[in-house]
């Protein structure tokens, strides 16, 4: 697949676990963590690149911040 640039990041349009970090692949079982399966734990890896996000837990939910694509939290995935 070839890269392309959207918003001046540049997306291979493979996507990743994002408690995992490892690329997804169709119709592959993928060992999600059970806890993240349940809405317990936050994502620890950007979706969209596969990069480490900076995550703070907080008492009423978390937010995380990747480098390249920016900050998501846990009202916006609807689990606060």
């Amino acid at each position: 697949m070839r890269p392309s640039k959207v918003d001046g990041v540049t997306t291979s349009g493979e996507k990743f676990n994002p408690y995992t970090g490892r690329a997804l692949v169709p119709n592959a079982i993928d060992a999600t963590p059970q806890a993240a399966l349940l809405g317990l734990e936050p994502p620890r890896f950007c979706g969209d690149c596969g990069r480490r996000l900076v995550v703070q837990v907080m008492p009423n939910g978390w937010h995380s911040v990747c480098s390249r694509h920016g900050g998501i939290d846990s009202e916006s995935r609807g689990q606060r």
